[in-house]
């Protein structure tokens, strides 16, 4: 385990210093397929009309006020937080973690839990850290459940504090949990990826052999602990034989994908490999039936496996779109297939319809700008390419801006400014 540990800080440094150099310079099958690899919603109503609702300048800043089922609700779950000593900087941080605290019942709920975490003695700024750092204790039962869970949140924040973090894991039961977890730690796993581990109910942080060699084979293939791709590796290991993870690598090598293809998709999306036989067939069937070329396919899944996962009805949806509204072809579709993970109304939709006044106007060099340059570039990027060039015409700025950051848009019509 030790060797393990030395290997993974050995990938995050070589990391940051490939990091650095780039920001100076800019400014059995599965035995051997292993071994290649290696190289809430809350609904929204109005609630009691005509109650004065305290909470909305707060929780406008956090964009959820219109969100909320009761207001009235919202005003007393803040009272009692604030009770108990939380500051609003916590209090954000639990919303925005679990709205769905904002509708638990103050009285009966939240504070039967608070009240019980204060009656075993945590001190007041121990329980407001422990409770905003991992909001969803509060989903625990009063009694053993929310004690043990507490304990083990509270070991490993103790633990980032000290360096005697080892000897505390014999402080609890269940302690191999606790020497998993502080295993990651020390691996460079980042708190805010452990905590909610202790919290999941599927964890891949149980046991010993299993989990250590779970995380042999995630270090080996060289995942970067310091991302949420390494702790889902982990999990979807953890989870699945080498049996399991035979027959899913057989899977997509029967429809034309190599074992490397398969590994290399894995370190990209590992939930690539929890899809079933029909799953994947479904997923060739819709693209091919759109017009996609088996080979177009292949190339889509490998650069962006999370198109395995996305229905038929957005496939279609979002293909439709690009091609017969904006008149890109396929085959430009294909190579840049991460625009299937942007959301057609907040983020496709509104680009296009830019686009689109551009075009009106006959302000673009070319008929139609490249997709990529359009769809995947940042915000800032697409701002500077196509709205702030036009300084030189503020109305039709501000028209571009109120299209650009429009909620919601129309899927076919470009939304202008009122005269």
């Amino acid at each position: 385990m030790n060797s393990l540990i030395l290997g993974a800080r050995r990938f995050v440094g070589l990391q940051k210093w490939r990091n650095l150099r780039v920001s100076v310079q800019n400014g059995s099958a599965f035995s051997n397929s292993f071994s290649s690899a290696s190289a809430a919603y809350v609904n929204p109503k109005d609630g009691v009309k005509g109650e004065t609702f305290k909470a909305s300048p707060f929780l406008d800043s956090l964009r959820l006020a219109a969100k909320l089922t009761s207001k009235v609700n919202a005003d007393s779950v803040l009272d009692l937080l604030r009770s108990y000593g939380f500051t609003d900087s916590q209090i954000s941080s639990i919303i925005r973690s679990d709205p769905q605290v904002l509708i638990a019942n103050a009285a009966t709920s939240l504070g039967s839990k608070l009240e019980f975490l204060q009656s075993r003695g945590a001190p007041s700024s121990e329980l407001t850290e422990i409770v905003s750092t991992v909001p969803k204790i509060l989903g625990k039962r009063v009694g053993k459940s929310i004690s043990r869970y507490y304990d083990f949140i509270k070991v490993i924040i103790e633990a980032d504090k000290s360096s005697k973090y080892v000897k505390l894991s014999h402080s609890l039961p269940q302690g191999n949990k606790i020497r998993n977890v502080l295993v990651l730690r020390d691996l460079g796993v980042p708190q805010k990826r452990l905590l909610p581990l202790l919290i999941s109910k599927s964890q891949p942080v149980c046991g010993t052999e299993r989990f250590d060699a779970s995380l042999k084979k995630v270090v080996e293939m060289g995942f970067d602990p310091t991302t949420s791709t390494f702790v889902h590796a982990l999990r979807m290991l953890y989870q699945m034989s080498d049996k399991t993870i035979e027959e899913k690598v057989e899977i997509y090598r029967s429809v034309g994908f190599t074992v490397d293809d398969v590994w290399a998709m894995f370190k990209k999306w590992p939930r690539s490999l929890t899809h079933s036989e029909k799953k994947v067939a479904n997923s060739i069937e819709t693209f091919i039936g759109l017009g996609f070329s088996r080979d177009e396919f292949l190339m889509m899944f490998k650069r962006f496996p999370q198109c395995i996962g996305y229905s038929t009805e957005l496939v279609k949806k979002k293909t439709e779109f690009l091609v017969k509204e904006m008149n890109w072809p396929l085959k430009a579709v294909a190579s840049v297939p991460q625009v299937f993970g942007y959301s057609l109304e907040k983020r496709t939709v509104p680009r296009c319809n830019v686009i689109k006044i551009l075009m009106s106007k006959g302000l673009l060099e070319s008929e139609l700008p490249p997709i990529s340059s359009v769809l995947t570039s940042t915000s800032e990027t697409f701002l500077n390419l196509y709205v702030r060039k036009h300084d030189d015409d503020k109305q039709l700025v501000a028209e571009l801006m109120a299209i650009f950051i429009g909620d919601r848009v129309s899927l076919t019509t470009p939304r202008r400014l009122e005269p």
